[in-house]
Parts: C-alpha cells; sequence; structure tokens
C-alpha cells in the first residue's frame, strides 16, 4: 500500500509541475468545447510511465472504496435525482459546496466497480457536471458511486442517490384466487389472501386495499397490516353470517392501492365458495295430506306421493321417506318409497273394516347428524265398484283368428264381442262398449248391449295396409266408472287382385345369327304386389309360330331367355317374343311383355340361280352388246338369296337390279 500511495504523489507531483510549464496535453486545453473527456483522461492511458500511473490510482480507489481507512484525505458530495427524469438531466457538479476546500476540475473519474456510473451517467470531466445518460430506475439501481481524483486538494467520492418516483402500480402475484368457507364459520374469522407487491418505497408501496364489487350484503371486509419487510399483508376476514342457501358464492373484486397522487392501482378475483353445513331441515310441500283410494285397490297401487325439499346440498339435501309405526299405520296397510315419497297400498283393503288411515310420514336428510320433519297423510277407503267388466272376443274367420280377408265388403263382420260386469244390478246395461284404432276401416254394432259386432266400415287393401290394432274398451257406470279394455291385432289377408307387372313393356334384345341353343339373351323380371302363393310369378313364351318362338326358350322362374335352337337371320332378322308372367293365384293372373330380339347376320349363304338350265335363240347379226337374255323376261335367275332380309343386296353381292347376258363377239 505505502508503495502504491508514494507512486501516485510522485504523479500528483509530476502533473503539477507540467501544468505550471503548460506542457501537458490534456491540462493546457482547458477550452472544453473543442476538447472531450475522453481526450482529457486520454494520456493517462496512452503515456506509458502516467498510463501505469493511471492504473495504480484506480486501484488505490478502489481499495479505498473497499476499506474504511484510507491515507488519502476524502470529501464526500452526495447528489440526488428522481428517477425518471429525461436523458440530459443535469443532477449537479462535482467540486460545488466544497467548502473552499481546493477539489476543483479537471478530474480523473473513477467509478466504483459495478456501480453503472459508465453506462446511465455522463460525466464532464474539466467541470465536473454530471448529467443522466438514460432513464433512471430506482428500482433497477437506487445509487450510483465515483471516486473524482482533481489535480489538487482532497478526491471527491460522489454518490448519487436516485429518489423514487410512483412509477410502479401495487401487482398481486395471481390474478384470481380461489377459496372456500363453510357457511357455518364464525363472524371474524379471517382467510390470508396473497398480498400485493410494489417495487416502489415509502408512500409510494401499498398502502390500503378495497373490495371493489361482488361483496353482496356486505358479507366479508378487508384487514391489513405491515410487516418488517415492508409488506402490507392481506387478511379477508367474514364480516357477518353466511348462507350457502342463499348466496352460494362470491367474486370479489379487490383493489389494492398506493399513496402516490393520483394513487396507482392493481386489482384480484377472489372467488369464494360458501360449504354446505347441514343447517336446513326437510320442509314437506304441505303439512297435510287428504286422498282416497277405492278398496279394490290392488297391493302395489300408488295412492299419493308426498315431496319434501331440503335446501343443502349434497348428502344434506338428500331426503329419506319414512312411515312412523309407532304412532301410525301399524298393521303395514300402505307403504312408502323411501327414495320417492310414493305411498302405495301394502295390503289389501276393506272399507267395512276400516275406513279412515291416518299416517304419520317422516322425511329426513343425509346429513352427519341428520334433521326430519313430519306431516300427516289421511287416506279414506271409498266403498266402489271394485269389479271390472269383462269382454270376451270371438273371431268369425275359418280358423277363429283374428282375421280379415281384404275382400271383405263394408258390413261384413270380424268378430263377436261380449260384455259382462258382475256389479250391474240391471244385467249388462251399465256397460258401454267403444272401440278405437283402425284408421275407420273398422266399426262397432249392437242391438242389446250385451252382443257387439265388429265389422268393415271401409273397403280394405292387404297391400296398402297389412295390419290393424284395434282396442275394445269397456266402461261401467260406477262411481268412479272401471273401465278394461282388450287390444285386437287384426291382420289383412292377401287374395290375387294384383297381376305381375313386367319392368318395362317392351325389351330389347341381340343375338349373333351363328349362336349355339342355349346362348342367353336376355332376364326379364316381373313383379307381384301380392304375398304368398298369389306373387309367386312363373314366366312363360306365347306359343306364336309366326315370330319363331320356337327358337327360344325361357327359364320359368328366373325369367332367363336363351335360344333353344339355331337361329337364322334370314328366315326372321327380329324375332317379336311375347313373355308371359303368371302368378300362382286363384285364378291366377297375369301380364305380358313383348321382347324384340335382333338377330345380328353373318354370312353363311352363297347365291343360288333358280334354275340350272337357260335356253335362249339369238341373231347371228345381233350387234355386239345386245342384252340376249334379260330378268324379267326369259332370265330369271337373279341370286334370290341375294336378296334376303337380313342385309341389302349390294352389301350380299349384287351390283344392280337387272341381269342381263350380253354378246360379246359376232358370229360368222
Amino acid at each position: 500500500m505505502s508503495t502504491i500511495v508514494n507512486d501516485l504523489l510522485r504523479w500528483k507531483t509530476v502533473t503539477q509541475q507540467k501544468v505550471k510549464e503548460q506542457r501537458c496535453l490534456p491540462y493546457t486545453r482547458l477550452n472544453t468545447e473543442n476538447t472531450t473527456p475522453a481526450e482529457i483522461q486520454r494520456p493517462y492511458y496512452s503515456h506509458s510511465k502516467h498510463g501505469r500511473l493511471a492504473r495504480l490510482l484506480s486501484l488505490f480507489v478502489t481499495l479505498c472504496l473497499l476499506h474504511a481507512s484510507c491515507v488519502t484525505a476524502e470529501h464526500v458530495r452526495e447528489l440526488e435525482v428522481s428517477e425518471g427524469v429525461p436523458i440530459g438531466h443535469q443532477i449537479g457538479f462535482i467540486g460545488e459546496f466544497s467548502h473552499g476546500v481546493d477539489s476543483g476540475p479537471p478530474y480523473l473519474i473513477v467509478p466504483v466497480p459495478g456501480s453503472g456510473v459508465d453506462t446511465d451517467l455522463a460525466i464532464d470531466h474539466t467541470t465536473g457536471e454530471i448529467r443522466t445518460k438514460v432513464y433512471l430506475d430506482r428500482e433497477t439501481r437506487a445509487s450510483y458511486s465515483l471516486v473524482a481524483i482533481p489535480l489538487s486538494g482532497e478526491n471527491v467520492r460522489v454518490v448519487v442517490r436516485v429518489l423514487d418516483e410512483n412509477d410502479n402500480a401495487p401487482t398481486f402475484p395471481q390474478p384470481v384466487m380461489n377459496i372456500e368457507f363453510p357457511e357455518n364459520t364464525p363472524r371474524d374469522v379471517k382467510r390470508t389472501l396473497n398480498p400485493a407487491r410494489d417495487l416502489d418505497l415509502g408512500q409510494y408501496n401499498t398502502q390500503r386495499y378495497n373490495i371493489v364489487s361482488g361483496n353482496v350484503n356486505n358479507a366479508f371486509r378487508l384487514s391489513s397490516h405491515r410487516e418488517r419487510d415492508g409488506v402490507l399483508y392481506l387478511d379477508l376476514q367474514i364480516n357477518g353470517f353466511l348462507d350457502r342457501e342463499t348466496t352460494p358464492g362470491y367474486s370479489l373484486v379487490i383493489e389494492a392501492l398506493d399513496g402516490g397522487s393520483p394513487p396507482l392501482r392493481g386489482q384480484m378475483t377472489v372467488n369464494i365458495t360458501i360449504q354446505d353445513v347441514n343447517d336446513n331441515q326437510p320442509i314437506f310441500n304441505q303439512s297435510r295430506y287428504f286422498v282416497t283410494v277405492p278398496e279394490n285397490a290392488t297391493v302395489g297401487t300408488s295412492v299419493l306421493q308426498v315431496y319434501a325439499t331440503d335446501t343443502d346440498a349434497g348428502e344434506n339435501g338428500l331426503v329419506e321417506y319414512s312411515i312412523n309405526r309407532r304412532q301410525s299405520d301399524k298393521e303395514q296397510m300402505f307403504r312408502i318409497d323411501s327414495q320417492t315419497g310414493l305411498i302405495s297400498v301394502n295390503k289389501p283393503l276393506d272399507f267395512e273394516t276400516k275406513e279412515l288411515h291416518e299416517l304419520v310420514v317422516m322425511a329426513k336428510d343425509h346429513g352427519e347428524q341428520p334433521l326430519e320433519t313430519t306431516a300427516f297423510v289421511s287416506i279414506r277407503v271409498t266403498d266402489v265398484n271394485d269389479n271390472l267388466p269383462t269382454i270376451n272376443v270371438i273371431f268369425l274367420s275359418d280358423d277363429a283368428t283374428p282375421k280379415i280377408s281384404e275382400s271383405a265388403k263394408p258390413g261384413e263382420i270380424v268378430a263377436r264381442i261380449s260384455v259382462n260386469d258382475p256389479d250391474s244390478k240391471a244385467e249388462y246395461s251399465n256397460v258401454n262398449v267403444t272401440l278405437n284404432g283402425g284408421d275407420g276401416h273398422f266399426g262397432l254394432n249392437t242391438r242389446d248391449n250385451i252382443i257387439y259386432l265388429v265389422i268393415v266400415s271401409q273397403p280394405l287393401d292387404r297391400e296398402s295396409q297389412s295390419n290393424y290394432t284395434l282396442s275394445v274398451v269397456a266402461t261401467d257406470n260406477g262411481t268412479p266408472p272401471l273401465h278394461a279394455s282388450k287390444t285386437i291385432y287384426l291382420r289383412v289377408t292377401d287374395i290375387n287382385d294384383n297381376a305381375p307387372e313386367f319392368e318395362h313393356e317392351v325389351y330389347h334384345a341381340n343375338v349373333m345369327e351363328v349362336a349355339d341353343p342355349g346362348t342367353s339373351v336376355l332376364q326379364v323380371t316381373a313383379y307381384d304386389l301380392d304375398e304368398g302363393n298369389n306373387s309367386a310369378v312363373i314366366y312363360a313364351l306365347a306359343d306364336t309360330p309366326e315370330t319363331h318362338a320356337e327358337w327360344f326358350q325361357i327359364d320359368p322362374h328366373t325369367g332367363l331367355i336363351t335360344t333353344r335352337a339355331h337361329i337364322d337371320c334370314e328366315t326372321e332378322p327380329v324375332p317379336q317374343l311375347t313373355v308371359i308372367a303368371k302368378d300362382n293365384g286363384h285364378p291366377p293372373l297375369s301380364s305380358t311383355a313383348t321382347v324384340l330380339v335382333t338377330i345380328h347376320d353373318v354370312n353363311d349363304n352363297e347365291p343360288i340361280f333358280d334354275q340350272s338350265f337357260y335356253n335362249v335363240s339369238v341373231a347371228e347379226n345381233e350387234a355386239v352388246g345386245r342384252c340376249i337374255l334379260k330378268q324379267g323376261q326369259t332370265l330369271t335367275t337373279v341370286a334370290n338369296r341375294t336378296h334376303d332380309r337380313c342385309c341389302p343386296k349390294r352389301e350380299c353381292g349384287i351390283t344392280d337390279d337387272s341381269l342381263c347376258v350380253l354378246i360379246s363377239a359376232m358370229y360368222s
């Protein structure tokens, strides 16, 4: 350390001497208008001897900052500047207010390592003026430190403190927070919430919290306290009494404000779920129920359904029903469904034995400590018509089954119905019978209210509708009336009223003249809307020799037409077949279709003269080229087969309608 101090003292003495002699470039050019701070400092780093001393000086200043004791005297200069001031803002001067101490410029500036002086501050070495080079942010760097070494006098340790501005709003760590409270939570119970953090200091830090919205009926309030770490911690307190059945949840918007003017704010949403507790007993929709039931009600017959609700949630709100057997219905004449509250008959009832039954019904929830309530049910048994009418149906078909032919005419009887009611005082007279269904195709007739006839009202068509569902309902005149019903599933049987129908009236087919017997020509198809044998189709060819139907045959089941023998285009180029489709009904119905078969010719015939010998006379002086034998006169040797029906004659080799024998030379 002593060596470094001695070197610095020698550097300072040498420097002062050179300034006096005006041989030192950095301090003779004091005109700062043409001299930059870099030029002032550059000689200490450009001359090898002085550069070494400058480096030693920098090391020395650093050591002085790190240790409390330093052999060199030092004057402390503290400056303040607000964060966020514009770039180039003047902070102050190094030598200002030095109290007579000779520590004026120029200076050698030595920043404290890591203090950010080089990047954030601009220091004029010749004047000691300090300005901002960037926008300062206290939250990033709160102060800057440097040492200014003058040519003479005490060194100046400069500390620039960045003053806080309200440039940060309070911020919650999470925008949404979810918490739960049981609805029986006592008043003033606290729940710690995530506090807001504000990077600013003092009054600019978080100062208070408010509930902005969602606090229905002021159910909650906020409390806060500041810890030693400076954070204003937040608690949510219950301000009254919670009731899940009234308000099952809250969504509070909580606001944090700092002490700025105006204050900056941050918000957080707190979703509060109110957890249910079993604090509500079931409530019946009626305190007393009244109902009547006939004495002939069968076991299991529903009598009445009671209903109770519990506004609690989950298991606390599930209601279970029961009958208090100690106080009522000890005979267990009725039972109740524990889940639905449906009361039904448990044993046969008898009006003459007991007319009125009083039940005490209980509704109990499923809470850990269940709550219950009671209601009263009065069931009056009535002496009623307890015998249903009986219905007996006799079908008049050949096999006594429920069917009717589609050929049945209006008025034809389908079935006979007889009804009986044991409760009737006047024989059969108190029963009314009605017929439902059938779309108006069936009706009901009676003469004496004893025997009813089901008749056909409209024509039937099995192909349109093959089945009908009829319902016979018998109602007596008791109080209340009793109903009996019987369902009739009536089938409409088929008659052969539809002839087969071909897909086409005319079919076209092609076949080669040289086709072998058995060659497929065409398959025809016919459909019959009837059913059973009435719809079974048999195919046949009409026997018409003039159309050469004998050349072809048809499969009676598939309708496939094939060649039966060799066919001849010259005999008939386009045979016309008549196909018959006949069903198996009684009597059978049939229809026909025409099949035009085009036979394609092959060259299988040579020309043939109609005579093997012709006799003609000619004069010896006939001119050459004169016709001596002509068709239509003596020559009738036209090749007959070349004029067949399969092809034009020119295609078969004939080039003219007439044929002549000409003289080719003179006779001598």
